[in-house]
C-alpha cells in the first residue's frame, strides 16, 4: 500500500516597509522593502542551488507576501495562487500603528482571555487559532505533495500551534515562535497515521 504524505513549508515575508518603520502591521498592506526582496531573491537562489522544489505555492494576498511568493514562484518555475484565509490577523485598531502610537493611545488591559478582540476590534487569539486550524485543515484537503506557503508571523505562530497541539492561553502566554522575515519551517505529514514532523526550522544568516 502506498503511503501518501505532505510536505508544508511555511515561509515569512521578507522584509516590508512596515516591518522597517516598526509599525503593527496586521492587513495594512505594506510593499517589501529592497532589503526585503534582496532577502527574498537570496533565498529563491539558495533553494534553486539546493534543487529544492515545490509543486504549488500559496500566498496571502497582502502585497509583502505576493512579491516574496512572485520572487521565489518565478525563480524555482513553480504555479502561485493566492487565498485569503493566509492574511495577517486583523489587529483592529492597531492596524499601521508604531509601537509609541499603540502605547499611547491603547494601553494593554491588565488581563486578557483567549477570547478577548486584538486591538479593541481585531482577532483575538482564539479566533485567529482557529483560522490557523482551518487554513491547516484545507491545505490537506489538497493531493498529496510538495506546498511553500508564504504568509505572516502573527498567522504562523498560531499554526505552529495548531500542528503541535498546543493550546492558546490568557494574556498571551505560552511558546512564542519568533519567525524573521524570510524565516521557514518545513513539516512532513502523514495522514494515514496523522504523523507530523518537523524537518526544519530556519532564520536567514
Amino acid at each position: 500500500m502506498i503511503e501518501f504524505s505532505y510536505s508544508f513549508t511555511f515561509l515569512r515575508h521578507g522584509e516590508s516597509v512596515g516591518n522597517a518603520e516598526e509599525r503593527f502591521q496586521g492587513q495594512s498592506d505594506y510593499p517589501l522593502t529592497d532589503k526585503g526582496r534582496r532577502q527574498a531573491h537570496a533565498l529563491a537562489e539558495r533553494w534553486l542551488k539546493d534543487g529544492l522544489q515545490f509543486d504549488l505555492a500559496v500566498t496571502s494576498p497582502l502585497v509583502r507576501t505576493r512579491e516574496t511568493a512572485q520572487i521565489i514562484a518565478n525563480a524555482l518555475k513553480i504555479p502561485l495562487e493566492v487565498d485569503p484565509i493566509w492574511v495577517e490577523r486583523d489587529n483592529g485598531e492597531l492596524s499601521g500603528l508604531t509601537r509609541e502610537e499603540v502605547d499611547a493611545h491603547f494601553p494593554r488591559p491588565a488581563f486578557i482571555t483567549p477570547y478577548d478582540s486584538f486591538g479593541e476590534s481585531g482577532e483575538g487569539d482564539w479566533e485567529l487559532y482557529l483560522r490557523a486550524g482551518k487554513a491547516v485543515h484545507e491545505l490537506i484537503k489538497r493531493p498529496a505533495g510538495k506546498y511553500l506557503i508564504v504568509t505572516h508571523g502573527g498567522l504562523l505562530n498560531k499554526v505552529m500551534y495548531a500542528i503541535l497541539g498546543i493550546p492558546v492561553q490568557a494574556n498571551s502566554n505560552g511558546p512564542s515562535f519568533r519567525f524573521e522575515n524570510t524565516a521557514f519551517v518545513t513539516f512532513h505529514y502523514v495522514p494515514s497515521r496523522h504523523q507530523w514532523r518537523m524537518i526544519r526550522f530556519e532564520s536567514p544568516s
